[in-house]
């Protein structure tokens, strides 16, 4: 088996990607600290042609050169936009019929592999900040709550970790309904 070179990859150009179809998945990244994990989550969109990224609260903005560092230029193409407050956002996307996915660990949350993805429907998923996790108030107005299953001793994932599992678990079914 031979390694594949960059340029055997078939990469989309940045022109190519904006007017690719995209997944009906849109990230909302939920008051996260660190620049490293926001610019991973735009790889991780651009790799699975998520249609948008909301980055809300205390998240960063690009462009900065540490979102920047692994993002790896996927902030030029993956469209973002900022809300100061997530409530807000999610009143908006609830008017534009999108589901809200809070990713989060709570009482009767769905596990990520009983998540069944509805035909015609768009979804939001939630990631929260690190160490707090996403708000109770945004639980609170999620349509359902997802949870990632979980067998050792720590129980938590990274967030740049939890949204590269969910959103190739959504990905994945999407593709299959």
């Amino acid at each position: 088996m031979r390694k594949l070179k960059n340029s055997e990859l078939n990469r989309l150009s940045v022109e190519a990607f904006k007017n690719k179809q995209k997944t009906p998945l849109i990230i909302v990244l939920d008051n996260i600290r660190s620049l490293n994990n926001i610019g991973s989550v735009f790889r991780t969109s651009d790799a699975f042609l998520i249609e948008k990224i909301y980055l809300c609260g205390i998240t960063a903005t690009p462009p900065h050169k540490d979102i920047h560092k692994t993002a790896l230029g996927s902030t030029d193409t993956v469209d973002w936009e900022y809300y100061k407050n997530t409530l807000d956002l999610i009143e908006k996307l609830k008017t534009e019929q999108v589901k809200i996915c809070s990713i989060e660990q709570a009482e009767n949350a769905t596990m990520l592999n009983d998540f069944t993805v509805e035909r015609d429907t768009k979804y939001a998923m939630i990631f929260g900040n690190e160490v707090k996790g996403v708000s109770q108030d945004v639980v609170n107005t999620s349509d359902t709550v997802i949870e990632i299953p979980q067998f050792g001793t720590k129980h938590s994932l990274n967030i740049s970790v939890s949204c590269g599992v969910v959103v190739w678990d959504v990905f994945s079914k999407l593709q299959n309904r």
